[in-house]
């Protein structure tokens, strides 16, 4: 039996005062007014909006790419792919399955390029991989006001061109995951079955991918890239492959986190996404250097878990909104934590 020790060796103290917290906030919501069922749906519907973006920094960590704070590369193929799903007028699931497809192939060309430029900064890929980033997600605003979109539902109304800051998907493909095999527990509980499953697909996926030829030398090019390159394994490839598998994943997971918000955040919006997906992977346990779809599951949990239950418990209690403060000190303090222990 693991004595208590051993699991806060292993478990880490940062989860574990995470985690008490949330549990306690949890505890006290009821004396404060607030519903414990609507609370648990509300964090088990965020965990699904966010679970695959998170489970996005998995590849590239393998890799010893490191922490995949070019994220926005990957979102922004999201928000193409659905512009492009409405664009075609495509409703439901065959909607969906578009704004997919076309997410991946122009995921695929992006990761791609990206990778390339990893290859080039090794040793300071997270440093550039910020720059790469924000770059691109500014770089993305211009072509959204020129590129040439029809749709009355995605173009700004007063002159007919250029994408509107949010565009709603509710007559489009709305709740077409979530909605599957959905379970309603109580009138404020309703659990998004399809979401949950489909990242359960997704985890699937790439934890049989990292069991294959191709993903066990990527694992061992983030070990060990000396030993990988003297096995003869072609360490560039394998990294960027990382990079486009991350990409992909990211395209994925913002097309689930839209058709559950209901809109396409246009413009800066994938900027929002970069640090609480880093921050989560990284309280689920992960390091700079290896990650696991546990890490991905726990982190996610507890990072969407604390973001839910403090304004609604703390404000409550105390008539401030602290809301942002502790979304702050959770996910700078986790990459900070992380990035000291690089070395282990």
């Amino acid at each position: 039996m693991m004595s208590a020790k051993s699991f806060i060796k292993s478990f880490g103290w940062p989860r574990i005062i995470i985690g008490l917290f949330l549990v306690s906030l949890f505890v006290a919501g009821p004396f404060f007014g607030v519903s414990t069922d609507m609370s648990f749906n509300d964090v088990i519907v965020r965990f699904g909006m966010n679970a695959i973006l998170v489970l996005s920094m998995v590849p590239m960590i393998q890799s010893g790419t490191g922490l995949n704070f070019g994220i926005p590369v990957g979102l922004i193929a999201g928000m193409f792919g659905a512009v492009m799903s409405l664009e075609f007028n495509l409703t439901g699931i065959v909607g969906i399955l578009a704004a997919f497809g076309i997410s991946m192939i122009a995921a695929a060309i992006l990761g791609w390029g990206y990778g390339l430029l990893l290859n080039r900064v090794k040793g300071d890929e997270m440093i550039i991989a910020t720059y790469v980033g924000y770059s691109f997600v500014f770089l993305m605003n211009i072509f959204w006001l020129v590129l040439p979109f029809r749709n009355p539902a995605s173009v700004q109304g007063f002159k007919g061109e250029g994408l509107r800051v949010t565009i709603s998907v509710q007559d489009y493909w709305y709740h077409k995951i979530s909605e599957i095999l959905q379970i309603k527990v109580t009138e404020n509980f309703i659990i998004p079955t399809g979401m949950i499953l489909f990242f359960a697909l997704m985890g699937l996926i790439v934890w049989g991918f990292f069991r294959t030829k191709i993903g066990t030398a990527i694992t061992a090019v983030g070990s060990n890239p000396e030993f990988a390159r003297a096995s003869g394994i072609n360490v560039n490839k394998m990294r960027t492959v990382s990079v486009i598998l991350s990409t992909i994943l990211a395209a994925i997971g913002m097309v689930v986190y839209q058709q559950s918000f209901g809109f396409i955040q246009m413009y800066n919006s994938p900027m929002a996404f970069v640090f609480p997906s880093v921050a989560a992977i990284l309280l689920g346990g992960a390091s700079v250097n290896k990650a696991s779809i546990a890490n991905v599951v726990i982190g996610t949990i507890l990072f969407q878990g604390i973001l839910t239950m403090t304004p609604s418990v703390i404000n409550s209690a105390i008539s401030i909104d602290v809301s942002e403060i502790i979304r702050i000190i959770v996910s700078n303090g986790m990459i900070v934590y992380a990035l000291t222990r690089k070395a282990r």
